[in-house]
């Protein structure tokens, strides 16, 4: 994708035509709320300032109600976690047929389930952890003493425990020991029905966000993340200075390669679209691992998304405008 097509810079809006409505969702009701009103905050300030018309709403008995008084409306869900991320929201506008910028209602669904979308990513030919998925229901029912030591026996220790369906690293814990690991089954089921167990990758931390309009993805600046306290965790990804992010990822130029590979390869994999982000592991050896995708990344100010925008040369405005504008197109 080329600086063109992610243009103009100071008014995103196109002259000469009726200019839809931009309906900024954000809120909902999940652990994440309070990352999506700052995400949404943060898009509906940008599009505003280059000219869009902009109504920011949460998701409430009265959205239907508003998206069937505009005369266009373009939805941009800036939503996170369940109800944002699950693709539950985006089939409910599909059937309505109201736009919306982001990718199918099928493939949020996909990619929101880490087991499943790491099985999509693997069968692409991409590296992915080894991992088990566990629901709740049998490790209850089986005997989660039997469960925990098969599962440490399997995989091997540290190994990463965490919700298949939540974001933001919630409920998520590195666990290092066998006593260690049925409260981080409990701590991963607080905030759904399935854990998924992994294998721990040692190496370095990257995320690589991803500008995709139909078959042209833009990678980003790679972002290497060093957490002051070594764990990439709520605290901090959304506290300021928690963490420490280098863009571009200092990496050896054979890892820069395969993380861009990989960035791409999961995006076409999963048939994601307009801003998304790729989670990976470099470990030493220069291999790129797959952790996670996000159809729905976050915007605040300490999120990964903007920062790699930023060292593109892009912001805001420049990169959700145009999508607006294709996304009312349709």
């Amino acid at each position: 994708m080329s600086d063109e097509q992610i243009q103009p810079a100071a008014n995103t809006v196109l002259q000469g035509s009726p200019q839809p409505t931009v309906v900024v969702l954000a809120g909902g009701l999940s652990h994440e709320r309070d990352v999506s009103l700052r995400s949404g905050r943060r898009v509906a300030q940008a599009l505003r300032g280059a000219g869009h018309k902009v109504i920011e709403t949460d998701v409430n008995s009265e959205l239907l109600t508003l998206l069937a008084s505009l005369e266009r409306p373009v939805v941009v869900p800036m939503l996170h976690g369940g109800l944002g991320e699950d693709g539950a929201l985006r089939e409910v506008l599909e059937l309505l047929d109201v736009p919306a910028v982001g990718s199918s209602g099928a493939v949020c669904r996909t990619t929101f389930d880490k087991s499943v979308a790491g099985t999509v990513v693997a069968r692409a030919g991409f590296n992915v952890p080894q991992q088990v998925a566990l629901p709740h229901d049998i490790f209850r029912e089986l005997g989660a003493d039997r469960l925990v030591e098969a599962l440490g026996a399997k995989l091997g220790f540290p190994l990463i425990v965490k919700p298949a369906r939540s974001g933001s690293a919630l409920g998520t814990t590195k666990v290092n020991s066998m006593d260690e690991l049925r409260q981080a089954m409990v701590a991963a089921y607080a905030y759904g029905p399935v854990a998924v167990i992994e294998e721990f990758i040692h190496g370095t931390e990257v995320a690589v966000t991803a500008v995709v309009r139909g078959d042209d993805v833009r990678v980003l600046p790679a972002v290497e993340i060093r957490p002051e306290s070594g764990i990439y965790d709520y605290a901090a990804r959304y506290t300021a200075g928690f963490t420490r992010f280098i863009v571009p990822a200092e990496l050896p130029d054979d890892a820069a390669r395969n993380v861009v590979d990989l960035a791409q390869g999961a995006v076409k994999a999963l048939n994601l679209q307009a801003v998304v982000r790729v989670d990976m592991i470099v470990d030493d050896e220069g291999r790129a691992w797959f952790l996670e995708g996000n159809s729905a990344p976050g915007m605040t100010e300490t999120s990964i998304a903007p920062i790699a925008m930023q060292a593109a040369g892009l912001d805001l405005a420049r990169v959700y405008g145009p999508l607006v504008q294709e996304a009312a197109q349709e």
